[in-house]
């Protein structure tokens, strides 16, 4: 029989602490004792999710009614702070504060609903049995505050960046409530906990106003202004304060959400400031100008998409926060010697070498942990693992990318280091190479403008904002680690900023073009599907737009207003194409100009407009011609450097040694060229056995970073061999001897080096004799962890032209040290002096002095050659006693 009569409310007090969650959920179950299980598990389930956001958020008693209403269930849920509106799930973002666990009653729920008074407020559901159709119903409109109000605005706030940040904004403040009421010091105050709460409600609610007029998000980001109590500066600086703390607690393990990620925290510091800094009579500055570090990579402002990693020409995996990879694209795939869709599922350990892999969680784990990595956003020289077990020399660079939802994705691009030949087995190659630049800042946006021009309203500095267009376009191409992913961030800017579509073409004389690069305004700037790819080749028969301007004609103006108009019959397959492009595109004005550079025609680009509110005109064409050359030198700039690049690739493989294997010896050699210069350079090492039986050891840096230092490099190094081998004379001659034929024969040559013998039976002892021509010392790091820079035995650089006897050393080397050789561009840094770089680089091998010669050499790059501004050559040896 049941205890509850028909249509009299039963209720209950429970106060604002951390059991009263599961003493309301005891509440229900025993006044629904004779009700179905399903019915009452689902009153129990709804009454701890709101008794515990009235806990968590309103911090005062909650009043619980329950009440039978025929077959249904209704439960009543009341607190003592009205002005804390609920922001229940909506329409194109959650963003929940106090209404945190609303989307699980609306599942549930038959009907649901919030009565606000002026002393108090009430969430009430009602559930029936299932099957119970569930009736319209929803949350009304949030309490926005009274009082005197200000606009904030936030010009391109990234829209899945900034949920990721609200998530952590949310994660952060739950832990520290559940700590408070559990009686842990967090070192945050009582009143600052309850005053970061409710601001950060209140910024939610802003934001969630202000969303409501801006529904379509351009290119991922939008322009919000947002209405905001004038005196609530304060209370939002000390909402960044209480999550400062959270952070600090979250990194040391003390609470158990996750911190930030580096992006996520610099939003949040910068939304707070715009809020309070305009609040303070400041003037608003946008996101996409923010110096930050690391450096946003070309994917933060747009919300995460696969099909971004599968449509990307550069090598490309993307993993969860599981370690999971959830995306690879083919270039990715056959670089590694996979299938794309057998990697998907697999750890990302699946591509990492052995001896890494550790590291490698360990990186992972403490990003994660710690919200810091010196890797993201930079180039990293790594090897990554073949499916045959050969490593893959690369350059890795991370980037983070979030979903609408808020999760973190990151992206891996794997650039291969060209010009190297894959890893041997441990200790025995050396790895070299050449890789692309890293991705750079992305251009700025000025979706303000846009908005005016999209109105109709005239924009002040029209001119200069066209200059600082061509300037953006210009700089994509620079700074993308492809042409073809440079192309299409061109198109991207252009789509925010000029056009509704953007179309690229590009062609080779005599040869089927390719189509690069289309992109469309309202999708975030991604690719469109199905339309790119290869094209028809130029014929004599062609005569439509495309095959005129790439004949060399002017910028064509197509559509209603122009006489260009896409002819109703076509010449060639080429025609046919664009044409059915141009149906696909649904435009009602085009612009197409050639691609012009060197009096060459490169491809050609369509910009397209779908409103009839504001057509291309006879007025842009212009405008659209000197944007269209600046991109075709951008192109034809990357197209001479793969040229030189290839060039330079041939010859740096033909100058790479094979190792020698010796018994007592490990030997490992790392070579990585400069991440912001040319792609051949005059950094070299050598190994090689005299027929005495010593080992000959050299490295060296000859001045400049192009194709001329790489041959006087070449010519140096051939010359070294020559003279080592002939006489097997000491270091200190031999360094003597190579000084006066480069002079003699190279007067404008200038280089430095370290040439030194390894000497020794098998068992010990071994002896290192060295001389250096104005090059770094070698190190010495012993077993244990000690080190010394040898520095006896530095003399002049060569090609000084004066002839003196070159000091040189010698060594004892006990058993399993590491001699390191290297050049300057594993330690100099800009701003720093060398007396620092060098204490730094002897940090790190006193660390690593255990490892394995493959590792140690590895972690150096990794630790020490991160967007490296110089070439870096590494040698390492270690005398290895035999294991009788």
């Amino acid at each position: 029989m049941s205890d509850i009569v028909p249509g009299v409310p039963s209720s209950r007090r429970f106060p604002p602490l951390a059991r009263s969650a599961r003493e309301a959920r005891k509440f229900v179950r025993h006044r629904l004792g004779d009700v179905a299980q399903e019915l009452r598990e689902n009153a129990e389930l709804l009454v701890s999710e709101l008794v515990a956001n009235v806990v968590l958020h309103a911090r005062t008693d909650a009043e619980v009614s329950v009440r039978r209403l025929g077959d249904r269930v209704e439960i009543r849920v009341r607190d003592e702070r009205p002005e804390l509106g609920l922001l229940p799930q909506q329409k194109f973002h959650r963003f929940p504060a106090t209404g945190q666990g609303l989307f699980v009653v609306e599942q549930l729920a038959t009907r649901f609903g919030v009565e606000t008074g002026e002393d108090a407020k009430t969430v009430w559901v009602e559930i029936g049995p299932e099957g119970t159709p569930r009736e319209p119903s929803d949350w009304g409109s949030p309490v926005l505050f009274t009082g005197a109000r200000r606009p904030v605005t936030l010009i391109d706030l990234p829209d899945s960046l900034f949920m990721a940040a609200h998530q952590n904004r949310r994660a952060l403040l739950r832990e520290l409530n559940l700590a408070a009421l559990g009686g842990d010091d967090l070192g945050v105050r009582p009143r600052d906990l309850a005053v970061a709460d409710d601001v950060n409600h209140m910024v939610s609610a802003w934001v969630d106003a202000a969303l409501s007029e801006h529904p379509v998000a351009e290119a991922g980001t939008r322009s919000l202004t947002l209405s905001v109590p004038a005196d609530a500066g304060l209370s939002v600086l000390v909402l960044r304060k209480v999550l400062d703390r959270a952070e600090d607690a979250a990194r040391s393990g003390r609470m158990l959400s996750r911190p930030a990620l580096p992006a996520v925290r610099e939003l949040r510091g910068w939304l707070f400031g715009q809020i309070a800094g305009q609040l303070a009579g400041g003037h608003p500055t946008a996101w996409t100008v923010i110096p930050r570090d690391p450096r946003p990579g070309p994917l933060e402002m747009v919300p995460w998409d696969a099909a971004q990693v599968r449509a990307s020409r550069t090598p490309t995996v993307a993993a969860d926060e599981e370690n999971r990879i959830v995306a690879v694209n083919a270039a990715a795939a056959a670089l590694l010697g996979w299938d794309p869709d057998e990697l998907v599922g697999r750890r990302l350990l699946t591509i990492v070498p052995e001896h890494l892999r550790q590291r490698y969680l360990e990186a992972f784990t403490s990003l994660l942990t710690t919200g810091r990595s010196h890797i993201l956003g930079r180039s990293v020289p790594l090897p990554a693992l073949h499916r045959d077990g050969r490593q893959i020399p690369i350059r890795l660079v991370i980037e983070t990318q979030h979903t609408i939802d808020g999760a973190t994705m990151f992206v891996a691009h794997l650039m291969p280091r060209a010009g190297e030949t894959p890893a041997a087995a441990p200790g025995r190659g050396a790895d070299t190479g050449k890789f692309r630049a890293a991705p750079g800042v992305r251009p700025t946006l000025a979706p303000v403008e846009e908005q005016a021009l999209a109105r109709g309203t005239p924009v002040v500095g029209e001119a200069l904002e066209r200059l600082g267009l061509i300037v953006d376009t210009g700089r994509a191409i620079t700074d993308a680690p492809d042409l073809s992913q440079g192309l299409r961030e061109v198109c991207r800017i252009l789509t925010v900023r000029l056009a509704d579509w953007c179309v690229i073409d590009l062609f080779a004389a005599d040869a089927e073009g390719e189509r690069v690069g289309v992109v469309r305004r309202d999708r975030h700037g991604r690719p469109a599907d199905g339309v790119e790819g290869t094209l028809p080749p130029l014929t004599a028969s062609g005569r439509g737009p495309l095959a005129r301007v790439l004949r060399g004609a002017r910028p064509l103006l197509l559509g209603p207003t122009g006489a260009d108009e896409p002819p109703g019959q076509v010449g060639s397959p080429l025609d046919a194409r664009h044409r059915a492009l141009f149906d696909h595109l649904g435009a009602d004005s085009a612009v197409v100009a050639p691609l012009r550079a060197r009096r060459e025609v490169l491809g050609a680009i369509t910009l397209a407009r779908t409103g009839s509110d504001r057509p291309f005109t006879e007025a842009d064409l212009a405008f659209v011609d000197d944007l269209a050359h600046g991109i075709a030198v951008g192109v034809d700039n990357a197209r001479m450097y793969a040229e030189t690049r290839g060039i330079a690739e041939q010859l740096q493989r033909s100058l790479l040694p094979v190792l020698p294997e010796l018994p007592h010896l490990r030997i490992t050699a790392r070579y990585v060229p400069s991440s912001v210069t040319a792609e051949v350079g005059g950094d070299w090492y050598d190994c090689f056995v005299l027929p005495g039986g010593d080992l000959a050891v050299t490295i060296g840096d000859v001045a400049g970073h192009d194709l001329s230092a790489a041959v006087a490099m070449s010519q140096l190094r051939s010359m070294l061999r020559g003279i080592a081998v002939d006489r097997e004379e000491p270091p200190g001659e031999v360094v003597r001897r190579l000084d006066i034929a480069n002079h003699t024969l190279y007067r404008e040559a200038t280089a430095t080096c370290v040439y030194g013998l390894v000497g020794g039976p098998v068992e010990g002892p071994w002896v290192f004799h060295h001389s250096a021509a104005g090059h770094l010392p070698p190190l010495l790091t012993t077993e244990d962890g000690e080190t010394r820079f040898l520095e006896e035995g530095t003399g002049l650089m060569l090609g000084t032209g004066i002839d003196m006897p070159r000091p040189a050393t010698e060594v004892r080397l006990p058993p399993r040290s590491t001699v390191l050789l290297y050049t300057d561009g594993l330690i100099e840094r800009r701003g720093e002096s060398l007396t620092d770089s060098l204490a730094r680089l002897r940090r790190q091998t006193a660390d690593l002095a255990r490892m394995p010669l493959d590792v140690f050499c590895d972690e150096l790059l990794v630790r020490l050659g991160t967007d490296g501004a110089d070439d870096i050559a590494m040698l390492a040896l270690r005398p290895v006693p035999p294991p009788y």
